[in-house]
């Protein structure tokens, strides 16, 4: 994936030199030595240093961040009870504070392996009966399953198996809350569900939170092609789901999602995020961000992809508009697929000053949403 992201930003470089250097008579974008007067500085608009960049979170969640380093410095694990207790069940907060905590607990013991994450394992001997440290447990595993193994190996297989025991303990423990059921959703696509049996899965998140965006970008998964459906059948989830979405929701974003799952390796020119399809599926998600509440927690997710592809589209007031919003947080999609997501956004983003200062863009020009 690293290479991939140096091809393309090597041939959106040449690219955007040859475009501006015709138009502009050698003016426009040039390459500049860091620190050179005239070198595009992401600095002047304000944005995060690249090493100050926030790896772990899609977006702000200034009590999330709290509560985990409480808990990570004393291995208490009451303060996340309680925060996921004041956590509304049907809301896109919940699930991430849930992914949150798995991770946390998941990076720990791989660190300190047979030792790391033990506030999670005191949480569930400690609180049997609690719904959010069954709920954290499952994702937990789910998480450790694909950190630890690989896709048909039997220790895969039988981690999986357990998660999907622990959503069912989870399940029984909150009714009506859907998370157990998100949870099992990557647990449908690790052991390969029937497809009737992940309809039935899906139905039930879909009568406790049938506008909930993580939970349709978990089942996307499923449909693409390299899992267990094709391109065409994750291009008809995505476009049903957008169209059944109310004004407000972030699912006309999906058809976005879509495109990104099964982008080719091979795509490094910008014609290709001018096709018709990839046009719509972008204005899908720019008319998503523009009608969704300022608060919705899932809306992070969407504006990453879209920044994703508006710069290499060369939209650059429009990836700008993006990421002033958007910095300082780059724990989503596309950024983490690679080893280091923070100098993947960063790449990104000097691209997009670049792109629009070469068009006259300014700091004192750029919008603030």
């Amino acid at each position: 994936m690293e290479i991939l992201w140096t091809l393309l930003a090597l041939g959106l470089l040449a690219a955007i030199l040859t475009r501006f250097v015709l138009r502009r008579g050698g003016g426009g974008i040039r390459l500049s030595q860091p620190g050179a007067p005239d070198a595009a500085d992401p600095a002047a608009y304000g944005f995060v240093r690249q090493e100050e960049l926030d790896v772990r979170l899609p977006g702000p969640d200034q009590d999330l961040l709290d509560v985990l380093a409480v808990v990570q410095g004393t291995q208490d694990w009451k303060p996340a009870q309680r925060l996921l207790a004041s956590t509304p069940k049907e809301g896109e907060r919940r699930w991430q504070r849930v992914q949150a905590f798995a991770g946390a607990a998941s990076l720990e013991l791989a660190r300190h392996p047979g030792v790391g994450g033990a506030w999670l394992r005191k949480w569930r001997s400690e609180s049997p009966k609690d719904a959010g440290a069954a709920q954290v447990h499952a994702e937990f595993l789910v998480q450790q399953a694909w950190r630890s193994s690989s896709v048909g190996r039997d220790d895969f297989r039988i981690i999986l198996e357990e998660a999907r025991t622990v959503c069912g303990e989870a399940a029984l423990l909150a009714p009506g809350d859907p998370v157990p059921y998100i949870v099992e959703l990557a647990v449908a696509r690790g052991l390969a569900y029937p497809r009737p049996e992940f309809d039935q899965l899906w139905a039930k998140v879909l009568d406790r939170a049938p506008q909930h965006m993580g939970a349709h970008l978990a089942a996307l998964h499923y449909h693409c092609e390299k899992w267990h459906g094709s391109r065409a059948q994750a291009d008809e989830f995505a476009t049903a789901s957008a169209a059944r979405a109310p004004r407000g929701a972030l699912l006309s974003a999906l058809p976005l999602f879509a495109v990104h799952e099964h982008l080719s390796d091979t795509v490094l020119v910008s014609d290709f995020y001018r096709t018709a399809v990839v046009s719509r599926a972008m204005e899908g998600a720019l008319h998503a961000v523009q009608q969704a509440r300022p608060d919705d927690p899932a809306l992070p997710l969407v504006r990453h992809l879209l920044v994703s592809f508006l710069v290499p589209a060369q939209r650059w007031a429009e990836s700008m508009d993006q990421f002033v919003t958007l910095d300082g947080h780059v724990g989503a999609v596309p950024w983490t697929l690679s080893d280091d997501p923070a100098a993947q956004y960063a790449l990104c983003r000097a691209l997009a000053v670049a792109g629009y200062e070469a068009n006259g863009g300014s700091p004192a020009t750029l919008r603030r949403l």
